[in-house]
């Protein structure tokens, strides 16, 4: 099974947020024990980059670099992107982006906590605890 991982999973895990630690260490366990092959869209580290951009850029440098050896990076076309900006039916664009490197790469499911964030996805969505009950 392959999994896009969404950013909010990542920065979950990243920073142990209380509450959705336990779920996004155990889907990063999953992907590292190689039960289910992970991926992260290529914007997401771009986005956690900023988002820790308090943190030194030696450490940023090192956890990004750690997640991009569990998780594959992938993108997506320009075509993809094109089409992302006329889909009006997603309120956020960035998940759009997401769901649009998702279906480039050919994953089974995006993995995320937001569902409805994803209701017009291609690809089909679970939260973690959904994709425990399923492996």
């Amino acid at each position: 099974m392959v999994l896009l991982i969404d950013t909010n999973i990542v920065l979950d895990y990243l920073l142990k947020r209380q509450g959705f630690y336990d779920d996004a260490k155990c889907v990063m366990q999953m992907c590292s024990e190689e039960k289910v092959s992970g991926c992260i869209a290529l914007h997401t580290i771009t986005t956690i980059w900023y988002i820790l951009r308090k943190t030194p850029d030696t450490t940023r440098r090192i956890v990004l670099k750690s997640i991009c050896e569990l998780l594959e990076v992938v993108g997506t076309t320009h075509e993809e992107v094109i089409d992302a900006l006329d889909a009006t039916e997603f309120k956020d664009f960035e998940d759009c982006i997401q769901s649009k490197c998702a279906k480039t790469a050919g994953v089974d499911y995006i993995i995320t906590r937001n569902i409805s964030d994803f209701a017009h996805s291609e690809i089909p969505v679970m939260t973690p605890k959904e994709l425990f009950e399923a492996v």
